[in-house]
Formats: structure tokens, C-alpha cells, sequence
């Protein structure tokens, strides 16, 4: 008997990075990264259950930045030659580490490179967002949407780039998945009210919040977190579970901190002779990640304590995780149904590339999850979002609170005394898009239409909230700092030139190669 039902919501996301002018940047690197470790791991491990009759129901953010990446033909190149590299250390490493206590891991990681270079070439063909439309379009996803460029609404001064952050995405949707998104992943689960009816202008049912979103609310809600409610627009609000959160995310508890867990800190590349691992570097010579890790968790102890990392050990101790939080959401489920009078909803949404890249062992524990629910119970069923609001209609009406996700969960983490010089450019550009917009209700010749597009394209770069995360958290703080400059600058060229009425096609051009993201651009959205 049914008892509740779990909604994980695997939120994959990277800020657009695309440098044709450098043979290779380290930036890009989070792209491959992040294909390797997550994007194929997820997609092979989704497929493999579905194949085998295992009922799979999850939904997947594919951000707007993310899909552009995963089909431009430059960077799937690039991909290829990055992961050829890998699988030839990899072979290496076998050789180096023979008769030593790494020589599993080393095994390992050869045969996870070798297996992501069969699927990527020969079974997805290089085109992963079809690979994932597949899978949503035979019912195992359901994939949504999410602001064009992760640009956070709630500090953007006019509606109109709102809006336009909305409709864009909504386009892009449509176009690599041939059907209109049915929810949003608010960029940083940052609202306030008013953008749903934004949302709701488009036709999107529901959009993601963090908990105290609908426990602060008005009215509170009479279902706390565990069921919808529905905003003032009709577009149904769902909130993130404390719990399932603290048992993955939390650095004290989570499971990814296990000691017999792979150690994310301690990479191949920074660690080998020099001499040995320079042709798998960048041009530069200089020490990055690699992706091949030899050492476990081990405990809150030194990284130079740190312990030789065992496979085996490791997938033992995700699939006992899995039976865990299983056992877990089923006795919060037969609680939660005797509190709220109906099967209740646990609303469970991660970064997606918490799942293999973070946590290396992060598909297989969803691997054994979904075997878990699916074979040894029938308590607890995995539904989206949409699913619930089909069996549940009927939810409680509630303006949820002003809110983000993030420390504190109130935008702090985007707008401090380190980001807040950002705002005062960005709020220009915005209005100076409006203005455009309104000046040029249609383009007057092919070079206009495409300067009007670009400077569309700059300011949507220019609001991603990737750049004041990254500088809030001080990690690639002037590579975050220079791209919101760039696209400001490019941005407000682009205006000069256009109510002069002198566009630099030249220029124009070389900005058009650079910053490619939606071809499909109409720079109207900004019209009032």
C-alpha cells in the first residue's frame, strides 16, 4: 500500500563557458568534468533500470546553458580530446600502480573512462540532450526548465528582464526537447511574490522553493512542506525536505562524508611527478584536477592521512546508504500520513553533479535507491511534481515568502558587500534593453536585428548568478569578475552603437563567435 511518494529532483546546472579564442581553458574543464562524472554516469545508470523493467520517475533540471553547451560542436571536439587523454593516463596509471594498494582504484577509473568514451561516441553519438529527451519522452524523466541564464529574478530591477529571463527559457526548452516545460527551477530557489504570475503567463504549473518559503507564507500552510500550495497566479509552489537534504548535503552527516567514500580533495594531478603528468596538463603547465583519485575519506583527519581508496568497499557502503534512506523515508512517510490526513509528498532536490562528480559514488547509490523502491517495498513511490498535482488537484491557496536557497536563504550569497557593485551595472544594461526594444520595435535591416539579438544575448550572460556565487565563495573570483565585466562592456557597446546608428559589423562578429548561446534569440522580449 501506498504510503507516500518521493519526488527527487536532480537540478543540472554550469554557467556558459565557451572560449573559441584559447585552444584550451580551464573553465571548460567543469563542462567535461562534469559529462564524465555525471551527465553519462546518470543518464547510464537511468537507462540501464529502465531496460531491465525497473520503474524510474525522476525529474531533471537541463538549465538553458547547459543544453547550449552539451550540442555546440566546438566544445564536443573538445570533449572527445579531453576524455582520449584520460583514457590514456588512465592505461598508464594500470601499468604505474601494479602491485601497490591504488592498483583497484587505478583499475577502476580506467574502466569508468573507458565505458563514458564507448557510450559518448557510439551509443549517444555526442549528443546528450537527446539522449535525455529520449528518456523523458519514454516517461523515466520529466525534464524542466530554469531561468535562461540562472539569472536570479528577485534582483533584477525591471520586469521586463524577468520576463525575458522566463520566455527565453521557455523557447530554448522547446526547442531541444520539442514540448513546452511543465515546471521551473527558479535559479537559486530565489522568489518573491509576483514571479508566478510570470510564470504562469507562459503556462508553467509549478516551480521549486526552499522550505521556509512555504512555512512562512500566507496563509501557513495546513500541510507544512509536504504537499503543494498554490500561488495567486494558479502556478503550484513545492517546497525542499529538511531531512532528505541534511542526509546528503550536510558535511557532519551526509553520507557523501563516509570514509570509505572516494576523496574528492586529493587528484592525480596535483600529486604525480611532474614530468609524468605534464602532457595531461593544460598548455600552461600548470597543476589542475584530472579526475583520478587514489585515496578514500578516511575520517576528519589531514589530506596527507588520507587512506588508499578500495572500490569495492565503497559500493557496499553506497548501497547500504540506499537502504538507509529508503528505511528512512519510509517511517517519515507513515508519520507524515497520519499528520496531514493525505499520502504525503517528500520533495528532494540536489545539484546534479553532487551525484558522481562531488560524490563519485552518487550514481550507485541512486542506482540502488531506485532497485530498492521498486523491488523491496511498496510503501514509498517515486512521482514528480506533476504526477502529485495529477493524483491531488485540490492544494491549499498561500503567497509563499521571499526566499532563496543558500546560507542564510535570504540572497545573501548574491548580493554583499563583495557583489553589490555588480547590481548598479546590471540594472543599467536592463533598463537600457527596455529602451531597445521599445526604440527598435522591429530591426530595420539584418545588421541592427543582429546587434539588437547580441546585446540581448550579453545581458542574459551578465545576470547569471554563477558570477556572484563564485565570487561570494572566493574560489574563480576573477575569472567570474571578468565575464560579468565582458558582457557589460559588450553589452553597452552594442547600445552605442546601435542608437548612433554606427554598428561595427566586424566587431559585432568576433562577439557573435564568442557568445553563441541561443541562436534562436528575438531581442522583443524585452518589449513591454
Amino acid at each position: 500500500m501506498t504510503t507516500g511518494f518521493l519526488s527527487l529532483i536532480l537540478h543540472a546546472h554550469l554557467p556558459f563557458v565557451r572560449h573559441p579564442e584559447y585552444p584550451e581553458f580551464l573553465e571548460e574543464d567543469w563542462l567535461y568534468e562534469a559529462i564524465s562524472e555525471t551527465y553519462v554516469p546518470l543518464l547510464f545508470v537511468f537507462e540501464s533500470l529502465h531496460r531491465a523493467g525497473v520503474r524510474v520517475r525522476l525529474t531533471m533540471t537541463l538549465t538553458p546553458p547547459l543544453c547550449e553547451m552539451l550540442v555546440d560542436d566546438l566544445l564536443r571536439e573538445r570533449y572527445v580530446r579531453h576524455l582520449g587523454k584520460l583514457v590514456e593516463l588512465a592505461e598508464k596509471e594500470i601499468v604505474r600502480t601494479k602491485g601497490t594498494p591504488f592498483a583497484p582504484a587505478a583499475q577502476a577509473h580506467h574502466e569508468h573512462f573507458r565505458a563514458v568514451q564507448n557510450l559518448y561516441e557510439n551509443v549517444y553519438h555526442r549528443d546528450l540532450v537527446g539522449a535525455f529527451r529520449r528518456l523523458q519522452d519514454e516517461g523515466v524523466l520529466e525534464i524542466i526548465t530554469c531561468c535562461a541564464t540562472h539569472g536570479f529574478l528577485p534582483l533584477m530591477r525591471y520586469e521586463s528582464a524577468r520576463r525575458a529571463q522566463i520566455r527565453v527559457a521557455v523557447r530554448n526548452y522547446e526547442k531541444h526537447f520539442g514540448r513546452l516545460p511543465s515546471g521551473i527551477w527558479l535559479a537559486e530557489c530565489a522568489y518573491e511574490p509576483g514571479i508566478d504570475a510570470l510564470l504562469a503567463e507562459v503556462g508553467l504549473r509549478y516551480f521549486i522553493v526552499d522550505s521556509h518559503s512555504i512555512m512562512f507564507g500566507s496563509p501557513r500552510p495546513a500541510r507544512g512542506i509536504f504537499a503543494p500550495t498554490i500561488t495567486p497566479s494558479g502556478v503550484a509552489a513545492f517546497a525542499r525536505d529538511v531531512e532528505t537534504s541534511e542526509q546528503v548535503w550536510s558535511s557532519l552527516v551526509g553520507y557523501p562524508g563516509h570514509p570509505n567514500y572516494r576523496e574528492f580533495y586529493k587528484d592525480l594531478g596535483y600529486e604525480a611527478d611532474y614530468d609524468y603528468i605534464k602532457p595531461y596538463l593544460h598548455a600552461d603547465g600548470v597543476r589542475r584536477n584530472i579526475g583520478i583519485k587514489y585515496f578514500r575519506v578516511t575520517g576528519k583527519v589531514d589530506l596527507h592521512h588520507k587512506q588508499p581508496y578500495i572500490p569495492a568497499w565503497a559500493t557496499e557502503t553506497a548501497a547500504e546508504h540506499a537502504g538507509h534512506f529508503l528505511a528512512s523515508r519510509q517511517a517519515q512517510m507513515r508519520h507524515l500520513r497520519t499528520v496531514i490526513g493525505r499520502a504525503p509528498l517528500v520533495v528532494s532536490p540536489y545539484d546534479a553533479e553532487l551525484y558522481g562528480h562531488w560524490w563519485y559514488e552518487g550514481p550507485q547509490f541512486l542506482d540502488f535507491l531506485i532497485r530498492k523502491i521498486h523491488f523491496d517495498q511498496d510503501e514509498v513511490v517515486l512521482a514528480t511534481p506533476s504526477d502529485y498535482l495529477q493524483m491531488f488537484p485540490h492544494n491549499q491557496p498561500q503567497v509563499p515568502s521571499a526566499s532563496s536557497w543558500g546560507a542564510e536563504g535570504y540572497n545573501r550569497v548574491w548580493l554583499n558587500r563583495d557583489t553589490q557593485w555588480m547590481y548598479r551595472h546590471q540594472h543599467q544594461a536592463e533598463r537600457r534593453m527596455e529602451e531597445l526594444a521599445r526604440r527598435f520595435p522591429t530591426p530595420g535591416s539584418p545588421l541592427v536585428h543582429r546587434a539588437l539579438n547580441q546585446a540581448a544575448r550579453e545581458l542574459l550572460l551578465a545576470q547569471s548568478s554563477d558570477w556572484a556565487f563564485i565570487i561570494t565563495n572566493k574560489t574563480m573570483v576573477q575569472y567570474a569578475e571578468k565575464r560579468f565585466r565582458d558582457h557589460i562592456h559588450r553589452f553597452t557597446r552594442l547600445y552605442e552603437m546601435l542608437t548612433s546608428e554606427t554598428v561595427d559589423e566586424d566587431w559585432l562578429a568576433e562577439v557573435e563567435k564568442r557568445d553563441t548561446i541561443f541562436p534562436e534569440m528575438d531581442y522583443r522580449v524585452y518589449a513591454r
